[in-house]
């Protein structure tokens, strides 16, 4: 692709500087009038795959975002039983499409589109370069000159490239940054909505030790089976473990507290996907890790207690998950708009019974209203 991509720069570049008129549309005229439509009809093709790795790429990025805890849980579709990797949003695809229309409507031509492309792609290139920047001397350990050496090569270019269309900003080149500005500040509010409400939890949460010296010195009803609760805080109790006792004054057999870790890292390997801890009385602490890459299905990996010591049948088991009701009071770090934003981003996020595979039938959802 590269000599390729070369040749045809090149070409329009000797083509401009012979004929200076045929700046309007240097590809086309680089061919002879007969080639015109085959040269349309292949572009053509070429958009439409250079759009389909665009939604594929979209995809993909949204998902390990998601499982990173940067997006809102939504619905990820595999479409392929083999391949791991083949995935379909519903909401990033007709996200994408309105995007697309509105821009096509919007801006009326290509030609017009050029100002805000120009902009995307040297900002994507400079951007693209800090991040790298960031990976060789914090992850990959490079030493500072060396990594100074390397991004300051490449950010001459990158620079060079992005002041020269920073004049197109007034022109359509807006329109980007703005796209950008928008995506980052959603993302950043929920991760800190995110990290604000786990705290908010844990600071209401009773502590799980003396609860189950508590549980062993009174011990309520118990009924047969094993109640498996999802709780993002794996030393306190749940509130839905806390609301099952209160309503329904029993525990189950066994009691597993349940926590899911998406650690840094694309693929958690098989042997070091769970964690099982006995906690007495009947209580268990369960963790299961994925990469941000993995695709997480609790019942199937929960089959992998049995090889450490405790048989989960999946007809036996219900699944306690806490349903948080949220209100905005403008006195936390996020401010009441980005609050707002928040609970609207939480309450249409998709269910943990979607994003978990767990059996609709064996889930119960026990609420709680919170403030933030």
């Amino acid at each position: 692709m590269l000599p390729a991509l070369i040749l045809n720069y090149f070409g329009q570049g000797a083509l401009v500087l012979h004929d200076a008129a045929a700046i309007k549309n240097p590809f086309y005229l680089m061919a002879p009038e007969w080639l015109l439509y085959p040269l349309i009809g292949l572009a053509t093709l070429a958009t439409v795959i250079a759009s389909q790795a665009v939604i594929s790429g979209a995809f993909s990025i949204s998902a390990q975002a998601l499982q990173l805890g940067f997006l809102p849980r939504m619905r990820v579709l595999h479409t392929s039983e083999q391949q791991k990797g083949q995935i379909y949003m519903p909401y990033i695809n007709w996200s994408l499409m309105l995007a697309v229309m509105a821009l096509v409507i919007g801006f009326g031509s290509s030609g017009d589109l050029a100002a805000a492309y120009g902009i995307a792609v040297t900002g994507n290139m400079l951007f693209t370069t800090l991040l790298a920047g960031i990976v060789f001397h914090a992850i990959w350990h490079w030493r500072l000159p060396r990594t100074l050496a390397l991004v300051a090569l490449f950010l001459t270019i990158d620079l060079a490239f992005f002041s020269a269309n920073i004049l197109k900003i007034p022109d359509g080149g807006w329109v980007p940054i703005l796209i950008g500005v928008v995506i980052f500040t959603l993302m950043l509010t929920w991760k800190s909505g995110r990290t604000l409400l786990l705290n908010r939890l844990k600071e209401d949460a009773m502590l799980l030790e003396p609860f189950i010296d508590a549980i062993g010195a009174h011990p309520p009803t118990r009924v047969e089976g094993t109640g498996i609760f999802l709780t993002p805080n794996p030393h306190g109790v749940p509130h839905a473990m806390l609301h099952n006792l209160k309503h329904n004054k029993i525990l189950h057999e066994r009691n597993v507290l349940l926590t899911v870790h998406i650690a840094d890292v694309p693929y958690i390997d098989q042997r070091s996907r769970l964690g099982l801890e006995n906690l007495r009385h009947g209580f268990y602490r369960i963790t299961v890790n994925y990469g941000f890459k993995d695709d997480p299905d609790l019942p199937r990996d929960l089959e992998l207690a049995s090889e450490l010591g405790l048989q989960l049948d999946t007809m036996e088991t219900s699944f306690f998950i806490g349903k948080e009701t949220l209100f905005a009071n403008g006195s936390s770090k996020l401010g009441y708009w980005r609050e707002k934003l928040f609970i609207g981003m939480f309450r249409n996020a998709d269910s943990i019974t979607h994003q978990f595979k767990l059996p609709p039938n064996r889930v119960v959802e026990l609420g709680a209203q919170l403030t933030l």
